[in-house]
Parts: structure tokens; C-alpha cells; sequence
């Protein structure tokens, strides 16, 4: 497994958010972290970072543990996330922005292919990063966070905020990430979109991981539709049967 989360838990000072959470990304996989908001799906993210501290359990990325690694070193090692809400940089231009996600690695030899990967950012790279609307500025978030050629890229809520055509296309692009070869944690609360791209999945529930499975399994329980899809049945798994028979034809 490229990345291990071995019983681990974390959070703010004396307030615990994760509790004995165990999860496991493949390489080539995309895995995906439903819940509702509160649950620590963000926490999670920031404590394979490093930004948050564990208390208990052990992260491993490539069987090395980075539990108490330096969020620096862990980028460089091939971890690279893009947050919540984008926070790019608004008062720096398209192509400024894109170097800063280099920075920590020292190599921006990327920066023509992810140009390329999204015309409009070629267009407007020295455009303000705060003009941009919500999905422009969400492509130059997962830009900023390729330019470092991560391993492993976690994505927190990378729909948030945005129209169901441009949620879309940036669901198109994460999947196109896999078949290029990278592997993805993406942190969601639209369940659908998530688990729609992702070949397995994990809900979190007040800190806990409450089920998992492969991500067509997950669409259609019971459990997932009444709390995360909006109620029993509907499109909602006649997609996902859908779905899982061409994983299933296609040996995934």
C-alpha cells in the first residue's frame, strides 16, 4: 500500500477528533473519504500532512513512517494536497501560483504540461488568481498541486461551492490523474461525485470510520443513500450497478 493509516488518532490540543482510524490507499488507486461535515475528513488530510499531530497510530507512506515528519519533507517525499476551498493565492498571478506549488520540491519543469492540462490557465496565466470564478480557481488548485509530480494527491472537498456541470469536469480531471498513473485520497461530502470516480471508499462518522468497501458497493447501501444520496434506491443505483459491472468487466 502507498499510503497507511495504522489506528491512528489526532486533533486539537485536548479536543480528540479522529479516533483509531485505519486506512489504506493503493498505488494507481483512487480512494474516497465520504461524511458528513465535522466528521474529520479535513483532519485526516492534515494529519497525513502533518499539520496536525498525532496522538496515537502511526501514518506510513511506501511502508516508511512519516507520523512526525515535517510537512516540507513529507511534500517532498510525494505528498501533496490541495485544501479546502482552494486558498490559492489572490493577489499572485495563474503562472505565480503554480511555481509556489514547486516550490518545496525546487523543480518547476511542470509547469508547461500543466498549462497544457488546462487551456484556460494558459490563457489567463497572468491573470489574479482572485478574478478567476470557483471552478477556474479550482483547476489551478489541483495544477499548483501537480507541479510538485506528487505520488499521492489528497483533495479536500474539491466540489465545494462549485455548479453540477463544473463539479463534472473536475471529477473528469481527478479520474484523468489515475489514468495517468497517480493515486488520489479525495475528501468529500457530495457521495456521489466521489464515490462516482473512486474504486473504493470509507464513510467517517464522528471521527471513526463506520464502513468501507469498493466504491459500487458503497452507492448503493442502504445506509450510505439514506444518509449521504438523498434516500433508497433511485438513479443513484441503478448508476452504481452500472458502474460496478464495468469495473468488474474491466478487472478493476
Amino acid at each position: 500500500m502507498l499510503l497507511e493509516l495504522d489506528r491512528v488518532s489526532s486533533g486539537y490540543g485536548r479536543s480528540p477528533v479522529l479516533h483509531d482510524v485505519s486506512l489504506t490507499v493503493g498505488a494507481g488507486e483512487i480512494v474516497a473519504l465520504i461524511g458528513a461535515n465535522g466528521a474529520g475528513k479535513s483532519t485526516l488530510l492534515n494529519t497525513v500532512m502533518g499539520l496536525v499531530a498525532t496522538s496515537s497510530g502511526e501514518v506510513r507512506f511506501d511502508r516508511r513512517a512519516i507520523t512526525r515528519m515535517p510537512t516540507p519533507a513529507i511534500v517532498r517525499a510525494g505528498i501533496a494536497q490541495v485544501p479546502e476551498r482552494r486558498q490559492l493565492f489572490g493577489t499572485m498571478s495563474v503562472e505565480e501560483n503554480l511555481l509556489m506549488g514547486a516550490y518545496a520540491c525546487g523543480d518547476s519543469s511542470a509547469l508547461e504540461e500543466q498549462l497544457a492540462r488546462f487551456p484556460i490557465m494558459r490563457e489567463r496565466r497572468h491573470q489574479l488568481a482572485r478574478t478567476l470564478s470557483g471552478g477556474e480557481q479550482q483547476m489551478v488548485a489541483l495544477a499548483r498541486a501537480a507541479m510538485s509530480r506528487p505520488r499521492l494527491l489528497l483533495l479536500d472537498e474539491p466540489s465545494l461551492g462549485l455548479a453540477p456541470m463544473i463539479v463534472a469536469r473536475i471529477m473528469r480531471e481527478i479520474a484523468a490523474l489515475r489514468e495517468a498513473g497517480g493515486t488520489v485520497l479525495i475528501v468529500e461530502q457530495n457521495a456521489n461525485a466521489a464515490l462516482g470516480i473512486a474504486d473504493r471508499g470509507y464513510v467517517l462518522e464522528n471521527g471513526r470510520i463506520a464502513l468501507e468497501g469498493q466504491a459500487g458497493e458503497l452507492l448503493v447501501n442502504p445506509a450510505v443513500q439514506e444518509a449521504y444520496l438523498g434516500g433508497h434506491g433511485g438513479h443513484y443505483a441503478i448508476e452504481a450497478r452500472i458502474r460496478a459491472k464495468k469495473m468488474e468487466l474491466l478487472g478493476r
